[in-house]
């Protein structure tokens, strides 16, 4: 047996090799979200591009971290919209600030992006308002653009509290089917898989777009509120509406409060017994991020040892991963995957 063959056995539910996927394009690089940030993740080897999807004023899915704008635009500084700022509970957190749904898209299209996350990526910001803001359409299009017959590319569309917007008259999930059906995205094998944290709302996609309708995951945070969802009752619940799950890697890789790695769990092997795909997130490069015996150095925003986070997860079967760094991510699934191929067959 060649070496490759047995690496590329893969659960029932997965694919050939696990995919790669560009979380908010490669932000590690670029300010996240931007046309530059998708771009240079599919350069870096992403299969994916993953936009995180709000809604505006007159109802256009756009791409942003979340709706509050002033972190990652610069609404803060333009005096025309200094009205705009206001107090909003969102989901159970009271925020402050400037919010999509109070922006037309013809008004959104008027800001510039900025680094989210200036302190912990200060070389992103001599990128700041080079960029405008995306629609989900644009980011779709980004991606059949720069897809081949041997490469195809495609969005992981995660939908930011769609329940919320619903209740605050968007409703996100009649607005993600209507726009999935006009792009042609709305079956298992279109640009467009969907994700989130909102149960509910999947559910109700699925029964909006059908069985065979576009691929969805459940994403899953580290928190107590979402133990339920990957008990065995859980994990064959997420099967009736979705193909898979999107854990945070915590999940997976366990921690103790001094971030030291402590072991792992036993939750890809639950989730494929389910049928379902195991996606996590989120893999950063800078130290910060990292647990501690894969940091290099004291900087907390210094590049640590992602690659060997990433051949973790990938060995214990994985079916994708979600990351900052996707050219990181794509070399360690080289080395366990494209290289093998190479390995000579042992003889007998």
């Amino acid at each position: 047996m060649h070496a490759s063959e047995s690496l590329a056995v893969r659960p029932a539910t997965g694919l050939p090799r696990p995919v790669i996927v560009g979380h908010r394009g490669a932000s590690a690089y670029r300010p996240e979200h931007t046309r530059a940030s998708f771009e240079l993740a599919i350069d870096l080897g992403a299969d994916l591009v993953e936009p995180d999807v709000v809604v505006s004023r007159d109802g256009v899915l756009v791409v942003r971290h979340e709706n509050e704008l002033s972190r990652s635009t610069d609404v803060a500084g333009r005096p025309e919209f200094a009205d705009r700022r206001t107090t909003r509970l969102v989901g159970d957190r009271q925020r402050e600030g400037w919010f999509t749904e109070d922006f037309t898209l013809a008004e959104l299209r008027t800001l510039r992006a900025v680094e989210r996350m200036p302190g912990l990526r200060p070389l992103n910001t001599t990128y700041d308002g080079r960029f405008g803001i995306l629609t989900l359409a644009e980011v779709v299009e980004v991606a059949r653009r720069r897809s081949t017959p041997e490469r195809p590319v495609r969005v992981l569309a995660e939908l930011k509290k769609p329940t919320w917007f619903g209740a605050h008259d968007l409703p996100m999930t009649e607005l993600v089917a209507a726009e999935l059906r006009r792009l042609g995205a709305d079956t298992a094998d279109g640009s467009v898989v969907l994700q989130s944290f909102d149960a509910a709302a999947l559910r109700q996609l699925r029964a909006t777009l059908g069985p065979a309708g576009p691929t969805m995951l459940q994403l899953v945070d580290d928190g107590a509120g979402d133990d339920a969802l990957i008990t065995p009752a859980g994990l064959r619940e997420v099967s009736t509406y979705a193909q898979g799950i999107a854990p945070s890697r915590h999940r997976i890789l366990l921690r103790d409060a001094e971030q030291a790695l402590t072991g792992v769990s036993d939750l890809i092997s639950r989730a494929h017994r389910a049928g379902l795909l195991v996606t996590p997130w989120t893999l950063r490069p800078e130290n910060a991020f990292l647990p501690v015996h894969l940091r290099r150095g004291e900087d907390p925003i210094g590049p640590g040892d992602m690659q060997t986070e990433a051949r973790l997860l990938l060995a214990l079967g994985v079916d994708g991963l979600i990351t900052d760094a996707p050219d990181v991510a794509a070399l360690a699934r080289a080395e366990l995957y494209d290289t093998a191929a190479e390995v000579p067959a042992v003889r007998s």
